[in-house]
């Protein structure tokens, strides 16, 4: 067996029929733990595995062929499923009871193996030891409770290296280090419905981010809409139902409706990962379909804030080409920004950190990868 591990290399654990996986979090969240999966799977091929995750894991990997065998969705609990702000179930971080309900449920599977990817383990640590698995590993901050296997928590490290990390605490050797996603015949069927085959190449854009500070400016998207289009090329702008306004501005600002459209707040899961695996480049802020864009075999442009490269960039260029951001103050107010989480409060600004990365040169970028993709096809 390859023993190819990040960190040292635990033993495995004897007898290990049921592994849960705690993850939650949105898309990019579970492409960071995919790799973790893998690996775990491969060192426990008899085990069934079990992510604890989001609806949108749920509805990502159902059904879909991978070392998932099941998703089962978290209750809202704090610190590991917050109650979304201002959404309709808009109220307390954690109902108590069906924490607790979905605890009994969980210990009547009997888990010989939880795993913790998610965060430091202020909440998700105590959360997965209510799960009873005879065998517990993950992450954990100086004030979080230990689990059997402990990695320290040190927030500016790879997202997908330290669930790789983990991973090997419990005895499964690295696999992949990269999230792989297996597209359906009907999702590509799909995406390939939406290209535009008078046009030279197909490229995604997504203007989206949780996070205002991480988001390119939506003129900025249009301007390399706009340099697209007069170079011969389809633009289609995929988002959310939040980032619809954006993508209309980004039409609008383009000059090309012809050329350039929108399906935000249109697209279900399925036919995004279609569209995203049809495209010869997708362009995009550091959030979810950049790296479901990864996942599916896509070439992409990734536009980063240096503390999110740090964390959540792609490990190779060949395929994937990222534009940083330098800023380590808040434009507004200076307060520095790379201390994160629970080492400094976050300042109340939502600026850009990305309004200095050019459009000509992230253009230089897409026409660079169509180039190398055609050679390849050629």
């Amino acid at each position: 067996m390859n023993s190819t591990s990040v960190g040292p290399l635990g033993v495995r654990f004897d007898d290990v029929r049921e592994i849960a996986v705690l993850r939650g979090g949105g898309l990019g969240d579970l492409a960071f733990a995919i790799p973790a999966i893998t690996a775990l799977k491969a060192a426990y091929p008899e085990a069934r595995l079990t992510v604890l995750g989001t609806p949108v894991h749920a509805a990502l990997l159902e059904g879909r062929p991978g070392p998932v065998d099941e998703v089962v969705v978290l209750p809202h609990a704090e610190g590991v499923r917050p109650t979304p702000a201002g959404s309709a179930a808009d109220g307390p971080a954690e109902d108590p009871a069906a924490v607790a309900a979905f605890h009994a449920r969980m210990r009547q599977r009997r888990f010989d193996l939880a795993v913790q990817l998610h965060g430091g383990g202020r909440f998700s640590n105590p959360f997965l030891l209510a799960l009873g698995a005879r065998h517990t590993a993950g992450t954990a901050t100086p004030d979080a409770a230990e689990l059997e296997r402990t990695l320290p928590y040190v927030y500016h490290q790879h997202e997908v290296l330290r669930a790789l990390e983990v991973a090997g605490l419990a005895g499964a050797p690295v696999v992949d280090l990269e999230a792989r996603l297996t597209v359906t015949e009907a999702e590509r069927a799909a995406g390939s419905g939406m290209r535009d085959r008078a046009r030279r190449g197909l490229l995604v854009l997504h203007p989206g981010a949780t996070d205002p500070r991480r988001r390119w400016p939506t003129a900025h998207f249009a301007r390399l809409a706009a340099l697209a289009a007069e170079a011969g090329l389809q633009v289609l702008v995929v988002g959310a139902e939040e980032d619809v306004p954006a993508a209309e501005a980004i039409v609008a600002g383009s000059g090309a409706p012809d050329a350039v459209g929108s399906c935000a707040g249109r697209l279900g899961l399925g036919d995004l990962l279609g569209l995203l695996a049809e495209a010869d480049v997708l362009v995009g802020n550091d959030s979810g379909p950049r790296h479901l864009a990864q996942a599916v075999g896509t070439a992409t442009v990734g536009l980063y804030w240096v503390g999110n490269l740090l964390n959540a960039g792609p490990l190779g260029r060949d395929r994937h080409r990222v534009h940083l951001s330098w800023i380590t103050r808040c434009p507004e107010c200076g307060i520095d920004v790379t201390q994160v989480g629970w080492t400094a409060p976050r300042c109340p600004h939502d600026p850009s950190y990305l309004d200095m990365i050019e459009p000509e040169a992230v253009f230089a970028d897409v026409q660079a990868l169509l180039t190398e993709a055609q050679v390849l096809r050629d």
